[in-house]
């Protein structure tokens, strides 16, 4: 821990600091600061109450204003800090409010009400995680059959797409043949049509056959990609073809120079479309809300859009669902990750 530490203090200047040591350290706490503050504020934010959410200047922690039962009033009402004009302040209860001006009583004297700007109160908070922005998903909606469905078109998505794409980079990296070029760049240019443009042939396609409102109409057009084609294909290249020709020299079929050969030495690019493939397919919205219809074959994204509504969004709802899907996807990273660092370390040849 030391060492670390030291390495993290350690400066050019010796014991001064440098002005490349400054610059340094503002490079990486900004961009410390880019790529997790946003997900930080998300995960914060999914624990506050809607009247927080709806705060303006915001706050970076979870507040909960404080209530209290006032003799007369049937529901709890709010405390405030109210600043009276001769300079003194008192903890009251707000009432109503009507505009910038505020109905205050005071909770041990509740028969005498009075009027505060809105400008001199505070509201008295403290520190409250809303856990029933997870737990009331659960409770009230399909939350779990939604993650059921992508997980399932997540994981069998995924699978298809490693050895669809696996098999076509096997035959355009290692297969001499006519217009193999061709077909690489044939493949590399769909990456330039959108996917809008897409959208009604593959619809047609997909109710031609059956597929409609059919969480495999949701997986199969989407399992091959040009990018891992190109990623595998790539990779593959620097694979010596000394070690097909001994296979094939000791009466080694094609499918097992590809499944106990390529497969294995390729490990490190299949770890890496595989991190690509969850999240394309865990976060793929559009596709699932065209070809789905009945709410119980929704996946998690086209589910979410059920909390926001045509004239209400329920945002303490979807913020604490997006960290819930956020999940799945950072411990796919975490776990295959290690993959890829022992796959570039293992592979080759000794």
């Amino acid at each position: 821990m030391s060492r670390v530490v030291d390495f993290i203090t350690r400066r050019r200047g010796g014991k001064g600091w440098h002005w490349t040591d400054v610059f340094i350290w503002v490079w990486l706490l900004g961009g410390l600061l880019l790529m997790f503050g946003p997900a930080v504020w998300l995960t914060l934010s999914s624990f506050k109450t809607p009247q927080q959410l709806a705060e303006f200047p915001p706050t970076l922690l979870p507040y909960a204003a404080e209530q209290t039962m006032v003799e007369g009033y049937d529901k709890p009402l709010g405390l405030f800090t109210v600043t009276l004009p001769d300079g003194s302040t008192r903890i009251m209860a707000e009432v109503r409010r009507i505009g910038i001006v505020a109905q205050m009583v005071d909770p041990e004297a509740p028969g005498e009400i009075v009027k505060v700007n809105i400008a001199d109160r505070q509201p008295v908070r403290q520190m409250r995680f809303a856990v029933e922005n997870y737990t009331q998903p659960f409770a009230q909606f399909d939350f779990l059959q939604y993650l059921k469905n992508s997980v399932f078109v997540t994981v069998v998505a995924t699978l298809i797409t490693l050895l669809t794409n696996s098999m076509a980079a096997f035959a355009l990296s290692k297969y001499q043949f006519r217009g193999r070029n061709l077909v690489l760049l044939l493949i590399v240019g769909t990456l330039m049509v959108p996917l809008s443009v897409l959208l009604v042939p593959l619809y047609s396609v997909i109710s031609a056959v059956g597929l409609f409102d059919s969480l495999w109409g949701v997986i199969l057009p989407t399992v091959a990609t040009p990018t891992g084609v190109f990623l595998l294909r790539q990779y593959m290249l620097t694979i010596p073809d000394e070690l097909i020709d001994a296979a094939r020299m000791d009466h080694a079929s094609e499918w097992q120079i590809y499944w106990r050969i390529i497969l294995p030495l390729a490990a490190p690019a299949m770890a890496v479309l595989a991190i690509f493939s969850v999240v394309w397919r865990w976060n793929d919205f559009l596709w699932p809300l065209v070809v789905l219809s009945r709410k119980e074959l929704y996946t998690l994204q086209v589910g979410l859009n059920t909390y926001a509504g045509e004239l209400n969004v329920q945002w303490h709802f979807i913020l604490a669902m997006t960290v819930v899907t956020m999940i799945p996807v950072v411990l796919v990273f975490i776990f295959l990750q290690r993959y890829i660092t022992a796959g570039i370390a293992g592979s080759g040849l000794k």
